[in-house]
């Protein structure tokens, strides 16, 4: 059976304001559609059965638009922050307490289309025998700052603050597609605590317990204006654009 597919789409969506004001980053509008329709249509693609949403701002839009995921062959589920928002890892923290993750699962943020393969994420993991794996790309700055050391199928370092006796050894940027288990979430994020996974991964790959998979094709994403431009004219290249308005009508 594939992984439980965790997508973390609690945030605020700031940089892409004032689209975000009144709607989730979720739902900004791609090529005439929302970026969750390509996100979910994604996952279905690349053999995802069932999806937690983690939601937090305006969460109850996103769930109005995508409910039980029947319509993108998957089945979706919901685990939302309430008033408070407790961050990446917080949010995960909060579906374990409620007792809607898997023992392992896949983890994207809400705003990320990711062409690799999902597969072989897991399987990278199965292999590897530690409890959480982390994909990376070999970025060298092209995409954003580089913030990760990989060798030989594990993260040796994984720090968004580059430390200075670091950076050189850092030409790998996250790729945005991770495998966690429910034993790592409850030793490491405390329960009703807002928490990143950012800090959770850099733990683990300083404890040596994080695997890692090096992936050779770019992310996208939907956060930024800038993430927006390179996804429409990923999506329209492909004849995405094209098969998708076929698809609606």
């Amino acid at each position: 059976m594939a992984l439980q597919c965790v997508v973390l789409a609690g945030g605020l969506g700031t940089r892409m304001r004032p689209t975000t004001q009144t709607i989730p980053k979720a739902l900004v509008p791609v090529l005439g559609a929302p970026f969750a329709d390509w996100q979910l249509a994604l996952l279905a693609g690349q053999g995802v059965e069932r999806v937690l949403y983690c939601t937090g701002y305006r969460g109850e839009l996103l769930r109005e638009h995508v409910g039980d995921g029947s319509r993108f062959g998957l089945s979706v589920a919901w685990s939302d922050d309430g008033p408070r928002l407790l961050g990446t890892a917080g949010a995960i923290r909060l579906a374990l307490d409620r007792g809607v993750l898997d023992d392992a699962f896949f983890v994207l943020y809400g705003d990320s289309y990711l062409p690799a393969p999902f597969g072989a994420a897991a399987e990278a993991w199965r292999r590897s025998g530690a409890p959480a794996l982390m994909s990376v790309l070999r970025n060298h700055e092209r995409w954003d700052r580089s913030n990760s050391v990989y060798r030989d199928g594990r993260i040796l370092l994984y720090d968004k603050r580059r430390p200075a006796d670091r950076v050189a050894d850092m030409h790998w940027i996250d790729y945005g597609l991770s495998v966690l288990t429910c034993g790592v979430v409850a030793e490491l994020v405390p329960p009703g605590t807002p928490a990143d996974l950012a800090d959770v991964q850099r733990e683990l790959s300083l404890s040596g317990r994080l695997a890692g998979l090096e992936v050779a094709e770019r992310f996208y994403e939907a956060g930024s204006p800038a993430g927006l431009h390179d996804l429409e004219a990923y999506l329209r290249d492909r004849g995405c654009d094209r098969r998708h308005r076929v698809e609606r009508s």
